[in-house]
């Protein structure tokens, strides 16, 4: 029964680290308010921040006129694919850094 159950927790904390990718800030924030104690939602949730303020950057650069004009799509390409690598890493069920961002995400204490 108590396998169970820890499978349950999993589930649900994978559920959460996803969300808290996902949803970048907003993930972030209710993995803060709801999961603060589950270090494995903090981990991901913690990415989760770094991707929301790669995303902040990538529409700054966007906005730049010229440069941006060709710097901003390919940042915004690079973002969707660490995104997607970390919705992959949260559902894994393993503490994996996600490329580039689990590095800055460490740094983050709490």
């Amino acid at each position: 029964m108590a396998k169970k159950q820890k499978s349950k927790d999993m589930s649900e904390a994978k559920l959460f680290a996803f969300i808290a990718t996902f949803l970048t800030i907003i993930g972030f924030i209710i993995a803060l308010l709801t999961r603060k104690d589950d270090e494995y939602v903090m981990f991901y949730a913690k990415q989760g921040l770094v991707l929301f303020i790669i995303q902040v950057i990538s529409s700054i650069v966007a906005a730049i006129p010229f440069f941006g004009w060709f710097l901003g799509p390919v940042l915004w390409i690079f973002f969707i694919i660490i995104w997607i690598l970390a919705w992959i890493n949260a559902l894994s069920g393993e503490k994996r850094d996600t490329f580039l961002i689990g590095e800055f995400a460490k740094k983050i204490k709490l």
